[in-house]
């Protein structure tokens, strides 16, 4: 097997600094786990999206590290017959399938119903 790339040595040090900054702090330790699993399976030629990932994980590091993080939550979307009443399979409610942008009043924006026109 050949040496680590730079690139995944600075994504392991990473893992190992968020598993540190996230003890103690409810949720953090299993969410970064989920994360990272995740991810594993990314391949090694798609670097802009593993150095975006790494930046995004930067980013919480330092959220952790601030003090002012007491715990680490995810946001998940129900699935199958938990799902809340009024999403989906509903008439006139499109399921949101994480494409696009979130509208205030309900449904997802695409190019048409923006209120800017773009």
């Amino acid at each position: 097997m050949s040496r680590p790339s730079r690139l995944q040595r600075q994504i392991l040090t990473l893992y190992r600094e968020l598993l540190r900054a996230g003890r103690g702090k409810p949720g953090a330790e299993a969410r970064v786990r989920t994360e990272f699993r995740q991810h594993a399976g990314l391949p090694r030629s798609d670097v802009l999206r593993i150095e975006y990932l790494y930046r995004r994980g930067r980013r919480q590091l330092q959220l952790l590290r601030s003090g002012h993080a007491t715990s680490m939550g995810a946001f998940v979307r129900p699935r199958g017959p938990t799902e809340e009443p009024g999403s989906a399979g509903v008439p006139g409610v499109a399921p949101d399938d994480g494409d696009g942008a979130r509208n205030p009043h309900g449904g997802t924006e695409t190019r048409d119903n923006r209120p800017d026109g773009r």
